[in-house]
Parts: C-alpha cells; structure tokens; sequence
C-alpha cells in the first residue's frame, strides 16, 4: 500500500506540474513579458515553487482517495 501511495503521488506529481506549467504558459501569452521572472536563480525558485505546489496537491488527492477508499472499506465491514 505504500509503494502504491507513493507512485501514485509522484505520477501526480508530473501530471500536476505539466498542468501547471501548461497554465502558466497560457496565461503568460495573455500578459506582458514583465511579469516573467528576471535571472536565472528567480527562474529555479519559480520552477520550485511549481514543483513543491504540484507535489503539495499530489499528497492531497492521494490522502483523500486513499483515505477514502480506507474508510469505505471500514464501513462496509464495520
């Protein structure tokens, strides 16, 4: 159960950050090039930022499926 928990958070975790990055090209289309971070250390720390984002909504999702799916299986039992 743990190594399932744990590839399903690291494919939602690439999943996620390809949508969001996906999202953030989009919008940028939209807006002016200013808003884009300046220098090379304030693009790592954008793309960190996206990374620790998706992997934060990745634990989320498996904590509530996985969470849920647990508990339905105590009801069903209990």
């Amino acid at each position: 159960m743990v190594k399932t928990s744990l590839v399903i958070m690291a494919v939602l975790t690439v999943l996620i950050s390809i949508g969001l990055r996906w999202r953030e090209e989009r919008a940028g289309a939209m807006k002016a090039a200013a808003a884009r971070p300046r220098g090379w250390v304030a693009a790592q720390k954008h793309k960190l930022n996206r990374w620790l984002t998706a992997a934060t909504l990745a634990v989320l999702a498996t904590l509530l499926v996985l969470g849920g799916l647990h508990w339905l299986r105590v009801w069903q039992t209990g």
